[in-house]
């Protein structure tokens, strides 16, 4: 199975923020939409993407990442995108991808409610000649092109960060994400993988931060009323619930661990006592998937797993061994006046696309 490694372009993404009016491009963008290809599809290209969740700015940038993308060089005129929310279950999803095989489309784009469970009906797409593109959240079926963000590497970044803020010691607490959700596990397990050598770093409480604010906000909160003695939080979202949650207690803030929302950065910047760590899975990797589900369908033969080396930020401590992540600084990568569900970088490095397209 063909595979690579990719790095996610933060500096681009930060640049295309800074200056609305540049273009932040490589030189390895994918073939022009009008150059034809060995695919028996005919363009416009039938392109579903199937979401399960929309619950945060993440899902909703995401989803307008691939809308506008589909409007521009090199997609325009290649692309019809149909995007479906199927809901947040595993058999939602199932019953909305059965649909979408029915409609014969050239492509799916998924990201999965599950890990296994959605395999049988992709595995059915692919036995008719649809190309199926799994994007951030992964399935294991063979036959499905997948990209996704090392959230392993990123998380254990993560992890290490918070150690050193902790000196090996102290108590946190740990959001445990979406139930069901094989992104949740797969962040928890990285935590685990390095906190289980600090046995003096203590979880006394965890909460479902749902990967939206205000479950984030009113899991600390019920947290910090039973266990106020809290060094460190762990959490799979946003980190200003959590930061809002412990001003609210009149708690000091405490280092964290979190996503990557414009809010984020700025609060880390300007709250007095804010220390935080964040890793990026930036939200045009549903560019990313159509771009690779137009090379399949003219047998351009992309790689089969293409894996994102994550950016990362931080504020207080240093960046981690063997990283390099960037200082969070206003102006820098942390912008005010922009939206506060902005997810960064905001653009793929093979186009432009700028901030003001997809803001949630």
């Amino acid at each position: 199975m063909k595979s690579r490694k990719i790095k996610a372009a933060g500096a681009c993404g930060v640049a295309l923020v800074a200056l609305t009016a540049a273009a932040c491009s490589s030189g390895s963008s994918p073939s022009s939409a009008s150059s034809g290809g060995s695919g028996k599809a005919s363009k416009p290209y039938s392109i579903y993407l199937s979401n399960n969740f929309v619950g945060n700015d993440w899902r909703v940038q995401m989803e307008k990442e691939a809308t506008v993308a589909a409007g521009l060089a090199p997609f325009k005129g290649a692309v019809s995108l149909h995007i479906t929310n199927a809901g947040a279950t595993v058999p939602d999803q199932i019953a909305s991808l059965q649909a979408i095989v029915a409609r014969k489309p050239a492509a799916i784009l998924v990201d999965a409610s599950s890990p296994t469970a959605l395999n049988p009906v992709i595995s059915q797409a692919c036995a008719k000649g649809i190309v199926v593109v799994n994007f951030d959240q992964t399935v294991t079926a063979p036959c499905a092109y997948k990209i996704f963000t090392n959230f392993v590497l990123g998380e254990q970044l993560s992890a290490k960060w918070m150690v050193a803020q902790l000196h090996g010691k102290g108590n946190v607490y740990e959001d445990t994400g979406l139930a069901g959700a094989p992104i949740s596990a797969t962040i928890t397990d990285a935590w685990k993988s390095v906190l289980k050598n600090y046995p003096n770093i203590k979880v006394v409480g965890t909460y479902q931060g749902q990967y939206a604010l205000g479950p984030e906000q009113q899991g600390v909160t019920s947290l910090v009323a039973a266990h106020s003695n809290v060094n460190g939080i762990l959490t799979q979202g946003y980190c200003t619930g959590a930061i809002k949650a412990l001003q609210a207690a009149n708690h000091p803030l405490v280092p964290m661990l979190c996503q990557s929302y414009n809010q984020t950065y700025v609060a880390l910047a300007q709250d007095k006592g804010a220390a935080g760590f964040i890793m990026a899975n930036p939200a045009w990797l549903s560019v990313l998937a159509m771009r690779t589900a137009i090379q399949a369908i003219q047998g351009q033969h992309p790689a089969k797993t293409n894996e994102l080396v994550p950016p990362c930020f931080y504020k207080g401590g240093a960046s981690p061994t063997g990283a390099s992540c960037q200082a969070i600084k206003v102006g820098v990568n942390a912008f005010p006046n922009l939206s506060p569900g902005l997810t960064l970088p905001p653009s793929p490095p093979f186009m432009s696309i700028q901030p003001a397209q997809v803001v949630p």
